[in-house]
C-alpha cells in the first residue's frame, strides 16, 4: 500500500466516523424521544430508558452504516477536491482504477465492521435490551403479543404463551401429530424449563390422548419432551427478520424447510443483508465520481445533501421492493439484489463518464 492509498483510505474512514458520531446522537435522541410514553410504567425509569437507547445504539448502527459511509466518503474526498489535493494526484499519474482500488479497501474494512455488528453485537445487544424494558414494565411477557408464539419441530407442535425473567416458561402447549396430520395428543404445561440438551422439563403437565376413537387422559408433575428447540432458537421466532444475524437467519430459514412452513420474509431478508454489504462497498466508490467531476467545488452542505438522498432513495427503494416482494410472492434474491444492481450501474456509468 502506498502513501497515497493510506492517505485516501485514512481520510474515507475518519470522515464516516465523524458523520456516524453525529448520526448516533440525533439517533439517540430520537430513540428516547421514542421512549417516553413507556417511562413510568411498572418499575421502567429514565435510567433504564438510557441503558437502553445505548444497547439499541449498535443495531442503529449496522442500519446506517452504508448512508454513514456514503457521507463520509463524499466529505472526505470533497475536501481533498477543494484542496486540489485530488487533481495534483491525478497529475502524477493516479489512475481512476487506482482511486477505486484504495476506495474498495476503506470500504472492505467498513463492511468487516458491518459484519461484526450484525453478527456479535448488535443482535445480543438488542435482545438483551428489549428484555430489560420488557422486565421492568411487567413481571412477565409475552413472546409475540397476546397470543404467544408457535413453533413447529417435525411432528409436534409447541406453543409458547409467555417467558420470565429467568428463563422459564409459562403456559406451554404440545400437540402432537401422525404422519398424516392426524392429531394424536394434547398436552399442556403450567410451567416449563428448557435443559442445555434441549430437553423441554414440563410441569404440572395434563395431557389428553385420542387412541381408538376415544380419548385418554394423564397427569404427571413432571414430564420431558426432547425437542430440537433449544432457548436460544425460541427466541429467533419474535425477532423481525431484518434484526437478525446471517448465521441466525440461515439456521431459521433451514428450519422453516424442514418443517414446510414458509421461509420466504427469511430469505429476502438473507439475500438482502449479503447485498448490503455489497452496497457498502458501491457507496464509498460512488463519491468519487462527485469529488472528480461537477461537484469538485461544491461545499460541504451540497455533499451531504446529496448522500442524504442517494442514501434516502436507497432505502426506500429496498424497503418497497421487500414490502412488495412480500405482497406478490416475488423471488427472494431478485428483491434482494435488485436496489445493489441498481446503485451498481449508477456508480460504473458516473466512473465511466469520470476523466
Amino acid at each position: 500500500m502506498t502513501i497515497l492509498g493510506n492517505y485516501i483510505i485514512r481520510t474515507i474512514l475518519g470522515y464516516t466516523a465523524l458523520v456516524m458520531l453525529v448520526l448516533l446522537a440525533l439517533g439517540a435522541l430520537f430513540l428516547f424521544i421514542g421512549q417516553q410514553d413507556d417511562i413510568g410504567t411498572g418499575g421502567y425509569s429514565a435510567s433504564q430508558a438510557m441503558l437502553f437507547v445505548g444497547l439499541s445504539l449498535p443495531s442503529y448502527l449496522f442500519q446506517l452504516l452504508p448512508v454513514g459511509a456514503l457521507i463520509g466518503a463524499l466529505l472526505g474526498l470533497g475536501n481533498l477536491a477543494r484542496g486540489s489535493e485530488l487533481v495534483v494526484m491525478r497529475a502524477s499519474g493516479i489512475t481512476t482504477a487506482q482511486f477505486c482500488r484504495w476506495l474498495g479497501i476503506a470500504g472492505f474494512i467498513l463492511a468487516v465492521v458491518m459484519i461484526g455488528l450484525g453478527e456479535f453485537v448488535a443482535p445480543p445487544l438488542e435482545k438483551y435490551a428489549r428484555q430489560i424494558k420488557t422486565f421492568s414494565k411487567f413481571s412477565e411477557f409475552s413472546f409475540a403479543g397476546k397470543g404467544g408464539t408457535w413453533v413447529r419441530d417435525g411432528d409436534t407442535i409447541i406453543s409458547v404463551e409467555q417467558q420470565s425473567a429467568d428463563s422459564r416458561y409459562g403456559g406451554v402447549q404440545v400437540f402432537r401429530f401422525d404422519g398424516g396430520r392426524r392429531l394424536l395428543s394434547v398436552g399442556r404445561a403450567e410451567s416449563a424449563s428448557v435443559d442445555e440438551q434441549s430437553r423441554w422439563h414440563l410441569e404440572a403437565f395434563a395431557e389428553t390422548r385420542f387412541v381408538n376413537g376415544g380419548t385418554e387422559s394423564g397427569r404427571a408433575d413432571m414430564h420431558e419432551v426432547k425437542s430440537s428447540l433449544s432457548a436460544d432458537f425460541l427466541g429467533l421466532a419474535v425477532v423481525a427478520p431484518e434484526t437478525m444475524g446471517l448465521r441466525d437467519l440461515v439456521t431459521y430459514i433451514a428450519y422453516l424447510e424442514r418443517n414446510n412452513l414458509d421461509a420466504h420474509a427469511f430469505e429476502i431478508a438473507l439475500w438482502s443483508r449479503l447485498a448490503r454489504l455489497v452496497a457498502l462497498l458501491l457507496v464509498v466508490i460512488l463519491a468519487l465520481p462527485f469529488a472528480l467531476g461537477p461537484m469538485r467545488s461544491s461545499g460541504q452542505g451540497a455533499r451531504t445533501v446529496i448522500g442524504i438522498l442517494i442514501g434516502a432513495g436507497f432505502v426506500l427503494l429496498s424497503r418497497t421492493l421487500e414490502s412488495s416482494g412480500r405482497l406478490f410472492d416475488l423471488e427472494p434474491w431478485i428483491v434482494g439484489w435488485g436496489p445493489t444492481v441498481l446503485l451498481a450501474a449508477l456508480t460504473f456509468g458516473l466512473l465511466l463518464r469520470t476523466r
